[in-house]
Order: structure tokens, then sequence, then C-alpha cells
């Protein structure tokens, strides 16, 4: 009887050890077919004839001293000379949903060795733009935790970190690739003094997520800051609309409302409001109504007063839950296509899940042979592929087209910029 329990307690322990590595392998392929499975070793590879030509012509009308992706991220797990932050929820296992989107992320930036994430993820953004024709400027993201309104920062309430003298850093380090937008907090203690120091670092742009870093965009206690910013000439870049890839407080998702900024807007501060607002709904006070999010960005575009001082961005605006919509009406107005700006949003390019090019031929934003090319482009380079996208997409109905400006540094938005 002992012989016999022993046989039967190893044949169980082989049993649980082969489905724990057939499960692992699953995971591992679920997550490489969600996120990107990208193979560096693609990056030697050529284009066929089609997808060349779709990236000659994407780069034909674009002068390289003018390129420029206005919003890039970067991520860190605090190696010790970066002092980047990631919240343990995205690693540990406790919490599933937020373990297997911090693994798609890592797979997207092709991560391979979590022990030297910081360094990986920036080697592969650069052999990203190393293989780009035309490379231009490529602005790199800081990201402050989340302060509440008392000035006391919330570790739990934050999910990443990226520091400020980390994309200084990086855009120091790589300055034919890398420029940098800062990112401090209003409710921080020593905002303004922050604010300052960078504008003497020659930094001309500012990165606020306020669904995830909680600050009230209409709150009279900003005023200081947005004089503050306004003085130094400097530039908010601003998500607006519901925010689904960095978790949010459900409460705190009100404050991506296009319509809190009008305060910082009435006292002539420039800002770039990221996506164009293009998930969800907020409330409309004037009306007492729900509203897409879209449509208050572009109530805010079409206010005369906000007309030198409010610009878009069409970062992520071709993912698949976005469309057709909005993409549709931004192709259309042609008359705000000098305020529009572009941005990669990276790495959410790279993660499959969100990207559909099939979506974009059903729409007829695309034709199925240019859909192919681009495909090929995207398991080469999904940084290029973002910019080739948007410069062949086209309306629907009236063929219309982003214009090149709208992919170049913009002379409205940054000329009066120090």
């Amino acid at each position: 009887m002992l012989r016999t329990g022993r046989g039967w307690l190893v044949r169980f322990s082989v049993v649980v050890a082969v489905c724990g590595i057939a499960l692992f392998i699953s995971y591992s392929w679920i997550i490489s077919l969600i996120g990107g499975a990208f193979d560096d070793s693609n990056s030697d590879k050529k284009f066929s004839v089609a997808a060349q030509t779709l990236i000659d012509r994407a780069f034909s009308d674009i002068d390289a001293g003018k390129l420029k992706d206005y919003h890039v991220h970067v991520i860190g797990l605090n190696q010790p000379q970066t002092g980047a932050w990631v919240s343990p929820r995205l690693l540990s296992w406790w919490g599933l949903h937020h373990k297997i989107k911090g693994d798609v992320f890592l797979n997207s930036a092709g991560i391979t060795d979590i022990a030297h994430f910081d360094d990986q993820y920036v080697g592969r953004l650069v052999s990203l733009v190393e293989q780009i024709p035309i490379r231009g400027k490529y602005q790199l993201l800081a990201f402050d935790y989340y302060y509440r309104p008392n000035g006391k920062r919330s570790v739990e309430s934050s999910e990443f970190y990226v520091p400020n003298d980390y994309v200084f850093a990086l855009a120091d380090r790589y300055p034919e690739f890398f420029t940098l937008a800062v990112s401090v907090h209003p409710y921080r203690p020593d905002a303004i003094e922050r604010l300052e120091y960078w504008a003497q670092q020659g930094v001309r742009f500012v990165k606020w997520l306020p669904n995830a870093q909680g600050m009230k965009p209409d709150d009279p206690a900003l005023d200081d800051y947005y004089s503050t910013l306004r003085q130094n000439q400097m530039i908010l870049l601003t998500h607006v609309g519901e925010e689904l890839a960095v978790s949010s407080d459900k409460r705190d998702q009100a404050l991506g409302n296009p319509l809190l900024f009008r305060r910082a807007l009435d006292q002539g501060l420039k800002m770039i409001m990221a996506h164009a607002g293009s998930l969800g709904q907020s409330m409309d006070n004037s009306s007492g109504k729900w509203i897409d999010n879209f449509e208050l960005f572009m109530q805010m575009m079409d206010t005369p007063d906000y007309r030198d001082n409010l610009f878009g961005d069409i970062s992520a605006i071709t993912q698949f839950n976005r469309l057709p919509g909005p993409l549709k009406q931004l192709l259309e107005r042609s008359d705000i296509h000098d305020r529009l700006v572009n941005g990669s949003d990276y790495p959410l390019p790279a993660i499959n899940v969100v990207i559909s090019t099939q979506v974009l031929a059903f729409h007829g934003f695309i034709t199925d042979h240019e859909r192919q090319a681009l495909n090929e482009i995207y398991r080469i380079n999904p940084l290029l592929f973002d910019f080739v996208t948007k410069r062949t997409l086209r309306h629907p109905a009236t063929g219309a087209k982003f214009p090149a400006e709208v992919f170049m540094i913009n002379n409205k938005l940054e000329g009066t910029v120090r």
C-alpha cells in the first residue's frame, strides 16, 4: 500500500507539473498574441515593394528637420540609474488583471529580461527609431505620481512614475532622437519651484494625465501654476477623455472632461489635448447631458477665443475602439488641421489587441492592398507602422487626408516658445 501510494503521488506530481508547464506556455502565448511578440531580427528584413511604396509615399513631403512625434512614453522598473517605478500590482499574480496588463506592456516593448527592463525598453525604442528612414524627434514623457489636493503623494493610487531627471538624461544622451516633456503635479508643494527650474533648463512641455494623477483642471488653486506655465512660455500636453491604459479610479475619470480646461485656456495657456478626447463621455453642465468627450473636445476647438492656444494630438486615434467617428471628423475638418499634431503614444502601437488594420479597411480608411502592406510594416517596426498608417489613411467618402504639416513641428504651437 505504501509503495502504491508513492506511485500515485509521483504520477499526480507529474500531471500537476505538466499542467503547470502547459498553462505557463499558454499564458505566454496569449500575452504574445495580445501584446506584440516582436522579434528584433525583423529589423534586418527588407520590405516588399508594396510596403516600401507606402513608406516612401508617407515621407515624400516631410521635411526631415521638422518631423516630430509629440507623445512617446518611457517606463522603468526603478533600476538605480533611472529612478523609474512601476506599481507592484502590475508584476504580481495576486491581481491577475493588473498582472496581465503589465505583461502585455512588457511584451509589446520587447522586454525579455525584467532585471534589465529600463535598458531594454530604451534600447528597443532607439532601435525602432534608427530603422526609420527620416527619424525626426520623439518627445519622451515623464510621469509624476498621484497627488492629493492637500499636497500628499499617494503611491497606492499611482500606477507608474517616470522621473523628470530620467527623461532629461535620455534626451541629453540621444539628442539626435529625443526631446522631452517633464511632469510636475500641480498639487506638489514644490510645483512652482520645479516648473521654474525646468523652464530654466529649456524644457518646453509639461505632461498631465488627470484621470490617473488626480489633478482637477478647473481647481482655482491651480491659477498660480497656470500663470507660471504661461510666464515661462511652457505648453501643457494633457490627456482628455476616458483613460483605459493606466488604471484610474472611477471617480477620477471625470477629470478627463475637456470642458474643465476652460480655466487654463481663459488665462491664455497653450495646451495640447491628447487623443482629441476620443473615448468616453463627460457631463456638460450647461446642458445637463452626458456627451461624447470627442464632441466636447471639438466644442472647445471651435471656441473662437481658443483658436490660438488650443491644439489636439492624434495619438491613438486609429485604435479600433475609437473608430470610426472621431477619425472621420478630424479628416473632414481641414480648418483645424493646422492645430493638430501627431503622437504615436508608444508603446501602444505595439499592442496587437488595440491595433486592427482590418477595422480600418472595413470602414474604408485604407484598401485591402494597403492593409497587407501595413501589416508587414507592423511586424517589423510598429513605430514606423503608426506613422505610415496615419499618412496612408483617407476619409472613406471624400478621400481627405491629414496633411504633412500635422506630422511636423507646429510653428503655431511652438513658435513663441523660447
